[in-house]
């Protein structure tokens, strides 16, 4: 599975949140918040890409979330062999 966060379509955390719940079918528990997105990335067993485009638009959309997001996946790929971050 590749999904693709496009920082021109990404314009809200809650947009960003339900995007990746949708895309990645998060349980309806998904606590749409950095920490929860931790952990259900780290319980994915299929392999997933997850790519990340135009970076400073959503940086400029989401100011500093946008940076703990690109943690949030780093660590995630490094726990979950599962998970790539396409750079």
């Amino acid at each position: 599975m590749k999904i693709t966060i496009d920082g021109n379509e990404i314009t809200t955390r809650d947009e960003l949140h339900s995007f990746l719940a949708e895309k990645l079918s998060f349980p309806d528990t998904y606590g749409r918040n950095l920490d929860a997105l931790f952990d259900c990335l780290t319980d994915i067993h299929t392999e997933t890409e997850i790519e990340i485009l135009n970076r400073k638009q959503l940086s400029e959309n989401l100011d500093n979330y946008a940076k703990a997001l690109e943690k949030v996946l780093s660590q995630a790929s490094l726990d979950n062999e599962y998970i790539t971050i396409v750079k």
